[in-house]
Formats: structure tokens, sequence, C-alpha cells
């Protein structure tokens, strides 16, 4: 007697059909277009939450640069005065502080500025003792 597969099989398909839920049409009902259905949709989820982060970054350093240059300062001078004051806040926290604390916000530019200054008259000496 041949042996199928039945009850794991029915589970199988079970599951995929499950998943197929909120398809229109044969992508719910038929069993090889829910497959192919499947796929493109892991495919498109995949590429999008890599996408989502993106968009995310893009927001975050939108909302940094309005708020920095509200107080003087370009965003890459902001970003460069954090690094060279080894402050390790990312744009996300950077953004939420711009818009749910801006006095915090304040205090965080004025410590890029005073980092950019020290190192901007740093520079300007190297390029004296260069020239002369």
């Amino acid at each position: 007697m041949r042996a199928t597969k039945g009850a794991a099989r029915n589970k199988a398909k079970k599951r995929l059909f499950h998943a197929a839920k909120g398809f229109v049409g044969g992508r719910r009902r038929l069993l090889k277009s829910a497959k192919e259905t499947l796929v493109r949709a892991g495919m498109f989820a995949f590429r999008d939450r890599r996408a989502k982060k993106r968009e995310f970054r893009k927001l975050f350093i939108i909302r940094v640069t309005a708020a920095a240059e509200m107080r003087g300062l370009r965003y890459s001078r902001l970003i460069h005065g954090l690094k060279l004051a080894s402050v390790g806040l990312d744009r996300k926290s950077l953004s939420e502080l711009a818009i749910h604390e801006p006095a915090t916000f304040d205090l965080v530019v004025n410590l890029a500025k005073s980092h950019l200054e020290k190192h901007d008259a740093v520079v300007a000496e190297r390029q004296k003792a260069k020239s002369a």
C-alpha cells in the first residue's frame, strides 16, 4: 500500500492558506497562486523593513537639521561638533530632544559649538604655521 502524506500535507496547506488570509480571489483560495503570492509578499516585507530604516533616518536628519538651523548651526557642523565632543547621541535621540526637550537640545548645540570653536582655532593655527 502506498503511504501518503495526508495529515502533514493538509496541515501545511492550512498554514499556507491561513497566511494568505486577506488576499483577493484565487490568491487566497488556490494553492499555487497563494504560494506565489506569499513568496512575493515575503520579498516585499524583507525589502521594506530595510527601506523603513532608511526613511526614518531621513526623517530624523530633516528634523535635526531644522532644529539646528534655528539655533544658527548647520547639520553637518552639529554632527561634527558632537563627534569632537565625544557625544554618542544618534539621530533619533537628537530628533526626539529637538522636539520634546528644546532646552536640552540647546545645551547639546552649545556643547557642539564650543568644541567646534576649539577645533577651528587649532586648524587655523596649523594653517598659519604651515604658511609661515
